[in-house]
């Protein structure tokens, strides 16, 4: 079975799937299947951090370049929201890992930001200047 894997990993859900629904567990490669569930999981949290980054970069853009503010920044904001939420929703043993790394994703969002305002980082606090609370929640828009 594993062999199949490095050059066709369709192939390999595609025939692995079918021996599990047939109940030839015998010809499956369990160990294959473990690994690819544990990065399949590692897959769902590194997307969360990374849409929780981009939405409170465009919270720090919405508070530190408010002469800029645009209709995309908004859609951005309510995008990534929507998407975090239906992230916890499919997966809600996420929202205890989002807690945990909310700074991780403060820290990605400052580089971020950097990157696209070229405002220095000393522009922006050590610490997010929002709670996860405020960040999630579809009424909060950071004041001047």
């Amino acid at each position: 079975m594993s062999t199949i894997l490095p050059t066709d990993f369709y192939a390999w859900t595609q025939k692995t799937s079918q021996l599990l629904l047939d109940g030839n567990y015998h010809q499956v490669d369990m160990q294959m299947i473990a690994e690819e569930i544990k990065s399949m999981g590692a897959s769902e949290r590194r997307e969360l951090i990374n849409r929780l980054a981009v939405l409170i970069m465009h919270l720090l853009k919405w508070q530190y370049q408010s002469g800029l503010r645009s209709r995309s920044w908004k859609l951005t904001i309510v995008e990534q929201r929507r998407e975090i939420h239906e992230l916890l929703e499919d997966s809600p043993s996420l929202k205890a890992r989002l807690c945990e790394k909310f700074p991780l994703a403060y820290n990605k969002a400052i580089l971020k930001t950097e990157k696209e305002t070229n405002l220095p980082r000393k522009t922006f606090p050590q610490n997010c200047p929002y709670t996860l609370e405020q960040v999630l929640d579809e009424q909060f828009y950071p004041t001047d």
